[in-house]
């Protein structure tokens, strides 16, 4: 019964192992952050360069990021930023694509 008076080491929502993630947390800070460029810009005809590109990062950033992960916190904001990228990404190629007229 020691295992059930253990002590909690970090107040999280999600399942953590106490150790830091330099790279992960990178990762999970770079896919969301394109994956938010990539989303908003989508919504403009005129951006389509800006959130196709981005979305695309956003992506690779993502699922490598998803490949190495380790805690449930990194996967959770991960497959948010990864959503918000191909939601950027699919709209920026349906307005115009990555190169947008530049290759014809």
């Amino acid at each position: 019964m020691a295992q059930a008076m253990r002590r909690q080491s970090s107040v999280s929502l999600f399942a953590t192992d106490g150790k830091p993630h330099p790279l992960q947390d990178t990762l999970m800070a770079v896919t969301l952050v394109l994956g938010a460029v990539a989303f908003v810009s989508a919504m403009f005809y005129n951006l389509h360069l800006l959130s196709s590109w981005a979305g695309l990062v956003g992506i690779i950033t993502g699922a490598y990021g998803q490949f190495i992960s380790a805690t449930t916190r990194e996967r959770f904001v991960l497959i948010i930023g990864l959503g918000a990228s191909a939601v950027g990404f699919y709209l920026g190629m349906a307005h115009g694509g990555l190169f947008g007229g530049i290759i014809s």
